[in-house]
């Protein structure tokens, strides 16, 4: 996103980190959806192509995942950074709120 639309509406440098979590969220929730349809697959054809989109998914995940490790936005091994940026976060939104 734009620096000025972002300084603009106080969100500075959260879009970026918002967007990621977001979608990393969705191909969480994607993956899930994959499994569940597997198992109510009524063919081994559909299984097969589910499952083929299913690892489409869980590299997607990855590739999230790397991405915002790699910008700092998401520190799975270590809690004490995540609860730093979560509260950032939160504490970001809470003020967005308030305006």
């Amino acid at each position: 996103m734009n620096q000025f639309i972002q300084n603009m509406v106080g969100m500075g440098g959260m879009t970026d980190q918002v967007i990621a979590n977001d979608f990393l969220m969705s191909a969480k929730a994607g993956i899930r959806n994959y499994t569940i349809a597997i198992t109510e697959a009524a063919t081994p054809e559909l299984r097969t192509i589910l499952r083929e989109q299913l690892q489409a998914a869980i590299q997607t995940h990855e590739n999230i995942t790397s991405y915002m490790m790699s910008k700092g936005y998401y520190h799975p091994h270590n809690l004490s950074e995540q609860l730093q940026v979560d509260l950032t976060a939160s504490q970001t939104a809470t003020n967005l709120a308030q305006q």
